[in-house]
This record gives C-alpha cells, structure tokens and sequence, in this order.
C-alpha cells in the first residue's frame, strides 16, 4: 500500500532512488511509527510523514517524523551520538530526535489563532522552537531565542492586554488563503528574506484570514521550547501565552499583512 511520505532531494541522493521508490511504495516503510520528534504516534498510510536520514561516521539510521513536526532531511551526527541516540530498532520504529543531536537544527513550530485584546479579535501566531535556541557562533545549553528577538525590535510583554508594537520591515505573507512565510529585512538591504517559512502552505481558519484582511497586520508572539506547546484549542492556546507572558517568556510585535 503506497504511504504517505515525503522523501527529500538530499535523503533520496543518500539512500538511492531504488530505496527510495521501495519506501514510497510502502515495501519498506512503516504503517505505524513513533515520531522521531514530538514522539506521539503517527501513521504514514492516513497521515502525512517524512524521512529524516542520521548519518554518523560509519552508520545510518532513517527514522519517521510527522510532516507537520519535521521537513524530509538529512541530519549529520557523530557515531557516538547515534549509537546513544537510537534506544531501540525493532525494523520499523526509532527513537532519535534530530533537535537533540544535533542543537542547532531547532525547527520554529507555528501556530496560527485569534487572540482577543480590548474586546477585538486579532490574527497571530505563535512560534516556538522544537529545541533551545543558543547565539551563532557559540556553544552550550542555554537559550537565547527571546534575547536574540529582543535584539531585532521585538517587546517583552508581561500581559497581552493590548497590540505590540509595528515590527518595520517584517511581515506575514499569505497566499491564496494559505500562510507562507514570516519575511525579515534582508542584511544588505535588498527584498525581504523568509525567518520562517512552511515546509508546505498551512491552512488557516476563514476567520483568521477574514481577521487579518480587516486590520492588515498579524501578531507574532514567539516563546521559548517548552513555554507554550501545541495547544488544540485557541482557549488554552490564549491561556498558555497568558501564562509564558506573566513568567516573561514572551515577546511580541505586529507585522503588516503581504498577500492575501
């Protein structure tokens, strides 16, 4: 039975168009998996899955990951990483996440939802990495994600009681209804460059996109790992940036809207 995975240029030029093929075809692939990275259960015949390829120094490891968690892609480790990282192979399932073993390949994970300031409704979204986020250049456990937002002109927010602050220069693309990117000022002064952009277009509710058309300009609230997570409704996603933004873990601004 074909499966539902996404395998990328760099995993199918390492494992080899043959293989690669096999596993589409559903020969090799998993029907059920644990997720190499939020570690929940997925299933590559009834949901999207991607194929993310450890290499260490003389072995490989492909593990399965929600598409919605992780892009198709290849992670370098060292060999004593992947033997520590890989707890059990029992031929279908692995147990590794690429943000562990390899830091500094921390994904942003988007959410999109309305929050309600002053008695109105406004488009946001919140982005928290899958990892600490550390400065480039350096090394070590820390985390640096809100610092390094702070840097660029976001604003600390110890309550989401009003609008942050215009970001100049950002701003949220939509097309076609569907949310692409977060776009930055490029460095040397030329067209604005992607800080995030969707492995693929994400949906957004008729009533966010009908928010963000109204005023023009989306809310970005970012959070350290762990502050906010994936929250299923917008009630407890409120309640959870309530809560990062009263332990000041919370930055924010407002991004004009670009598209439609």
């Amino acid at each position: 039975m074909p499966r539902m995975l996404d395998v990328s240029d760099e995993v199918r030029a390492e494992i080899g168009d043959e293989e690669a093929d096999r596993l589409l075809a559903g020969d090799n692939a998993p029907g059920s998996y644990d997720c190499t990275s939020c570690r929940t259960p997925g299933d590559s015949a009834h949901e999207r899955t991607s194929t993310v390829l450890f290499i260490g120094d003389e072995t490989a490891v492909l593990a399965f990951a929600h598409a919605t968690c992780l892009p198709s892609q290849v992670v370098q480790v060292t060999e004593e990483q992947l033997q520590g990282a890989v707890r059990s192979i029992n031929g279908d399932s692995v147990d590794l996440d690429p943000q562990k073993v390899v830091p500094e390949q921390a994904v942003l994970g988007v959410t999109s939802g309305l929050v309600l300031l002053a008695g109105e409704l406004h488009p946001a979204l919140v982005v928290e990495p899958t990892a600490p986020i550390v400065r480039p250049g350096t090394t070590g456990a820390g985390d640096d994600f809100l610092p390094l937002l702070i840097e660029q002109g976001f604003m600390p927010l110890s309550e989401l009681s009003e609008v942050p602050p215009v970001q100049h220069g950002w701003s949220v693309l939509l097309a076609m209804g569907q949310l692409h990117a977060v776009l930055q000022p490029s460095a040397n002064g030329g067209q604005p460059v992607a800080w995030w952009q969707a492995h693929q277009p994400l949906q957004v509710t008729e009533g966010w996109r009908a928010a963000a058309n109204k005023h023009q300009q989306v809310l970005m609230f970012a959070a350290p790992v762990g502050s906010i997570g994936r929250q299923p409704r917008e009630d407890l996603l409120r309640d959870a940036l309530d809560k990062a933004a009263a332990n000041g873990k919370l930055v924010g601004a407002a991004m004009p809207l670009a598209g439609t």
